[in-house]
């Protein structure tokens, strides 16, 4: 089932619907199941989210995170409210074709959404964290 679609708040310049990033986090109905879904996420964590979660946690880059967070009825799986920051860890499992239309709906909400593949957090995490700092520090 597709996430509901969020209130309308009022209308930017160009006549598109404007939605605080504030209210797709704190405001946001949140079905049962997806709260339980994210609750097992945390728990189940892949080594790969692992490795991202030691480098995101307790602000050790300056931000808070927060993982397995429900945004807009999607799980992602790591959030930083303050800058509008999501960021995933992909595994063979991920639909290109699905992630494209799922960052498509959050970046209309004023999101910015880093995806980075298992490979990559495995081989590159030093690359991965300067690019999540570079992010940080221009939102």
């Amino acid at each position: 089932m597709p996430p509901a679609p969020l209130p309308k708040t009022g209308e930017g310049a160009g006549g598109e619907v404007s939605v605080p990033r504030r209210y797709l986090v704190l405001g946001q109905p949140v079905e049962d199941v997806k709260k339980e879904i994210s609750r097992n996420l945390r728990h189940l964590m892949t080594p790969e989210k692992d490795i991202l979660w030691e480098t995101l946690r307790n602000r050790k880059l300056g931000a808070k995170f927060r993982r397995q967070q429900v945004i807009n009825g999607f799980i992602a799986d790591f959030y930083c409210h303050e800058h509008g920051l999501i960021i995933e860890a992909d595994g063979s499992h991920h639909s290109h074709e699905a992630d494209c239309e799922r960052d498509s709906i959050l970046t209309s909400h004023n999101l910015t959404v880093l995806r980075f593949s298992n490979i990559q957090i495995r081989q590159n995490i030093s690359q991965i964290i300067s690019k999540i700092k570079d992010v940080l520090n221009h939102s």
